[in-house]
This record gives structure tokens, C-alpha cells and sequence, in this order.
């Protein structure tokens, strides 16, 4: 067997994991496993962000070490499924790596999602958290509009620009461009909150979560990178923005308020969930099962508020909640939780205090900033606490089952 060319494949799949939206943590799991079911001696996997390289000793003593830059990630759950399923192939039946390359083409070369989807899932995700957020139906048509320019105009710049503040700031640009045209127009009252239901399909509140929950496991490295790169994109919405109502000489920042009709927030957070759902390119009864997850998860949050007025209490329970539902969700569909986790605790990522944070930044107002900051970090580390008091919970769970939950180093 040629261990170079294995070492090679188990790479090629930990890379598309990677690019397809795979957790470190699980992402580690999955190498490790498929390391340890070819008999390899020793075996050593680094991941971040950005790097991905796995050290290993085979059975004839030989050290090999493979290194991959990953430049570029694309969310696909669809495709992150199908690669958990192919490492579970890799250990059940430890293929030469002939057999290893055909079963990791046929998952590279799956029929993709219709290009038409993204626009349903652009508009079902803007307008839904548009509504979320106290908006009235003329301000949802804005929020319709303003989602297809994104769809349109972010498949084409995300082919010619990387940067990921340059690539929010001109969207935001053009979003916030729109709205306030709109409103001089007369359709539509409410911009400011228009464009917080319109930025959550751009800023990243759950790379704050997962930099918060890489630190609390100690994975520095990561976690400062995830929270980074939200900052950036943060950065990149705020000045855009900015620059436009500038030059429309836009009113200043109203901040947002929920919608006062909870079954209306109900419903608005799960169409915004499916839609998201339908963004990261889940499929078939997964999407369904997001949107189920995002409106307990909601509602479970709206009843703990209202029993103890705390949203860092409500954060927590509900977070805990969606986390052991994508664990038993997982468990049940033979799927990385990852997929059922992200649309489903959408509702509780806060998009809106990392926006405001970085708007009161650009516009010198220090208290806004300062203020929503100590919520966005009070937020995330509520829903980073649930997520890992899940984690040790579904630990303890797999061990009464006897079932393996983690392979790493120390499972040699």
C-alpha cells in the first residue's frame, strides 16, 4: 500500500471538510480516526482555520508529513455530510488508495444545489430576520430587494475578491445605498433595522461563538483567528455603511427592537433559519429539521426571558438546548452535528450587537460601542458555556454507551 499517496487522500478529504464548514474539534476527530484505522504508528493533525497538516509513522517505520494551505472556504453542508460519511467508509473498510480516490471523486463531483435556491434562501433569510427585528411588510420588500442584489452581486465579487472586508464593505455599501433610496422614495420607515435583517446574511456572529468556544478548549490559535476574521468582516459592513449614509446624508443609528408579536417572531426566526439552511446548502429532511431546531430554540429562549429577565440566563438554557438537539439529531441521522447546530441557533447569534459595535466605532460614538460590546461578548460566551456543557454531557453519554466520542493522541 502506498502510505504517501493515503496520507495524501486523508488530507484531500480533511481540506474539503475544512472548506465545506467542518468544526476543528470534529475536523481533528475525523483525521484521527481515518490515521489510527490504517495502522499507522504514531499520528499527529494540526488544523486551524488556514492550515491543515498531519504527521504520521507507518507500520514499516517511515515518517511522512503533508502540509495544505487552505485559502478559500465555501460552506456546503451537503458536501461536509458526504465526506463524514466517506471517512466512516475509510474506517470500516480501510480502502487501498486506488478504491480511497474513486469514493472521494464521487463526492466531489455530486450533483450541485440549483442555482435557484440560493436566491429563495437569500430572500427567506434577509426578509425573515428583516421581520425579526420590528420591521413592517414595506420594510420587508426593501429587505426582499436588497437580498437578491446580495445574492446577485456577492456571487460575482466572491470570484474576484477575497478580502473579506473590502468584499462587506462594498455589499454593504450598496445594501444600505438601496435602502435609504428606498425610504426617500417612501417605501419603507424602519432602515436601520431594514439592514441588521439584511446583514446577517453577511456577518459572521457565530465566528465570534466558536473563537470564544476554541479559547475555552484551548485552542488559542483558532479561536483568535475566528474572532478576527468576524471583527474584519464586522469592520468591512460597518464602513461601508458608513460611507453611504454619508453620501445620502442617512439618518443616525435608531438600534433594533424585536418584533412585539412573538408567534410573528416565532415564525419569522424559522422561515430565516430554513433559509439559512438553504444558504449553507443543507438538503432534504436536514432542512426541515433546522427550521424545527431555530423555532424551539427561540421559543425556549422567549420562556426562560420571561421567567427570569436575563439574556445571558435565556442564552445559556437555550443554547443548551439546541446543542443536545444536534447531538441527537446527529446521532439519528448519521451526520455531522455541525449541520443541525449552525441554522438552528441562528436566533441567538448576535449579529446586531457586533454591527452596532463596530457602527458605533466608525461613528465615535464610544458608549454604543462599548456597550455592545459587553453584550456581544456577555451573548457568546453564554452560548459558547452551553455548547461545552453539552459537550462534556454527550461525553459522559457516549461512555455509559461504551461508544467511542473522541479519538485523538491519547486513544492509541
Amino acid at each position: 500500500m502506498d502510505y504517501n499517496r493515503i496520507v495524501q487522500m486523508i488530507l484531500d478529504v480533511g481540506e474539503e471538510m475544512l472548506r465545506s464548514g467542518a468544526e476543528n474539534f470534529r475536523l481533528e476527530d475525523s483525521l484521527y480516526r481515518m490515521c489510527k484505522s490504517y495502522g499507522f504508528k504514531r499520528y499527529d493533525v494540526y488544523a486551524i482555520p488556514s492550515n491543515l497538516q498531519i504527521t504520521v509513522e507507518t507500520p514499516e517505520g517511515e515518517i511522512i508529513t503533508q502540509i495544505r494551505h487552505i485559502e478559500s472556504t465555501d460552506i456546503d453542508f451537503d458536501r461536509l455530510d458526504y465526506l463524514n460519511n466517506l471517512s466512516r467508509y475509510v474506517c470500516a473498510n480501510k480502502p487501498d488508495e486506488k478504491v480511497f480516490q474513486e469514493k472521494f471523486q464521487e463526492v466531489l463531483e455530486r450533483e450541485q444545489q440549483h442555482p435557484a435556491l440560493k436566491y429563495f434562501a437569500g430572500v427567506m433569510g434577509g426578509a425573515g430576520f428583516a421581520v425579526f427585528f420590528g420591521c413592517n411588510l414595506t420594510d420587508a420588500i426593501v429587505a426582499v430587494i436588497v437580498s437578491l442584489m446580495i445574492v446577485v452581486v456577492g456571487d460575482w465579487l466572491g470570484k474576484r475578491e477575497s478580502n473579506l472586508l473590502v468584499y462587506n464593505m462594498i455589499l454593504a455599501f450598496l445594501s444600505e445605498m438601496i435602502i435609504l433610496a428606498a425610504i426617500r422614495l417612501g417605501i419603507g420607515s424602519h432602515p436601520d433595522r431594514v439592514m441588521i435583517g439584511i446583514v446577517m446574511l453577511l456577518i459572521s456572529g457565530l465566528g465570534v461563538t466558536n473563537g470564544i468556544r476554541d479559547v475555552l478548549q484551548r485552542d488559542f490559535i483558532s479561536g483568535a483567528l475566528h474572532i478576527m476574521n468576524s471583527m474584519l468582516g464586522a469592520a468591512g459592513i460597518a464602513f461601508g455603511i458608513a460611507l453611504a449614509i454619508m453620501i445620502l446624508d442617512g439618518a443616525a443609528s435608531e438600534g433594533f427592537m424585536l418584533n412585539h408579536n412573538i408567534p410573528i417572531q416565532l415564525i419569522s426566526c424559522t422561515v430565516a433559519c430554513i433559509g439559512f439552511a438553504l444558504w449553507f446548502k443543507i438538503r432534504g429532511r436536514q432542512v426541515l429539521y433546522s427550521g424545527i431546531g431555530a423555532f424551539f430554540t427561540w421559543g425556549i429562549y422567549i420562556v426562560v426571558y420571561d421567567l427570569r429577565p436575563s439574556n445571558f440566563l435565556a442564552t445559556l438554557v437555550a443554547a443548551v438546548f439546541v446543542a443536545f438537539y444536534a447531538f441527537f439529531m446527529s446521532r439519528i441521522n448519521k451526520a455531522p452535528s455541525t449541520i443541525f447546530l449552525t441554522a438552528s441557533v441562528f436566533p441567538l447569534i448576535p449579529g446586531p450587537n457586533l454591527y452596532y459595535m463596530m457602527y458605533g466605532c466608525v461613528s465615535k460614538d464610544i458608549n454604543l460601542a462599548f456597550g455592545e460590546m459587553m453584550v456581544l461578548f456577555a451573548t457568546c460566551l453564554a452560548i459558547a458555556f452551553g455548547f461545552i456543557i453539552v459537550d462534556v454531557a454527550s461525553r459522559s453519554i457516549m461512555y455509559i454507551m461504551k461508544t467511542e466520542y473522541h479519538v485523538g493522541k491519547g486513544s492509541r
